[in-house]
């Protein structure tokens, strides 16, 4: 996957793409990454990227000439036209799924606003506009790469353990259940039994129903989504009934 990032702050990206997973996936060639500077596409000795807003108010406003010319660039630089994300309050809010079907795009370019915002005429070049919550950030490139970061771990062969991301939360609409390991005690606190009992088949079992218990108590709304069978229900409905769980 081809990933570009457009942006007054592209030095931001260094530590996040040269640490840990991203940088493995750049190393094994599996995610080629690029983050451009849109200073280089103004005319000004100031480099100007950001103007006061049209009918006053507080802040700057990037500019539209910019991002248009480094855009036109960009997606002229072979290749692909580029899939290309803002990240925006008003956006679609950011999920496991969203991350999985930008994971099969071959291109993705994010621009990244800055200060109050971008200039409304940028969003015409967005095929998708992206929230990641409810809160205001500094900047679009934070948010650009929780958005690179979850979409990375989905490509097939970023990860060491291909079932690392089968397991995680949210992978089947459900919280990932409690994780543990050595030492076995620790200041009064004891591994589940179930866990040291070489029993797999309980194991399965149990990490299912923590992970059903778990997204009941802290996030119920995610149920009315999650892949549940027959067996996943029943135990569901004997958490409502009082039924104490997750003990062998």
């Amino acid at each position: 996957m081809r990933i570009e990032t457009l942006s007054t702050f592209p030095a931001m990206f260094d530590s996040i793409m040269g640490s840990s997973i991203m940088r493995r996936a750049q190393e094994k060639g599996i995610v080629d990454f690029t983050a451009y500077d849109l200073r280089n596409w103004t005319h000004d000795r100031h480099r100007t990227t950001d103007d006061d807003p049209y009918g006053g108010g507080q802040g700057l406003v990037m500019k539209c000439e910019p991002i248009f010319e480094a855009y036109d660039e960009i997606a002229a630089s072979g290749g692909e036209k580029p899939y290309t994300i803002l990240l925006s309050p008003t956006g679609e809010p950011f999920s496991e799924a969203l991350a999985t079907e930008l994971s099969e795009r071959d291109r993705l370019l994010f621009v990244c606003g800055h200060y109050e915002g971008v200039d409304e005429r940028v969003y015409t070049l967005a095929d998708k506009t992206i929230s990641i919550g409810d809160y205001v950030l500094t900047s679009g490139e934070l948010a650009s790469m929780v958005v690179i970061d979850a979409v990375v771990r989905k490509i097939e062969g970023v990860l060491g353990d291909e079932a690392g991301a089968i397991d995680e939360s949210f992978y089947d609409g459900l919280l990932e259940y409690p994780q543990y390991t050595r030492p076995a005690s620790f200041r009064g606190m004891e591994v589940p039994a179930v866990l040291l009992s070489g029993n797999h088949a309980a194991v399965e079992r149990w990490r299912r129903e923590q992970s059903l218990e778990r997204t009941s108590r802290l996030r119920p709304d995610l149920l009315a989504t999650a892949n549940l069978d027959e067996s996943d229900r029943a135990f569901l409905g004997s958490l409502s009934g009082g039924v104490e769980t997750g003990r062998f």
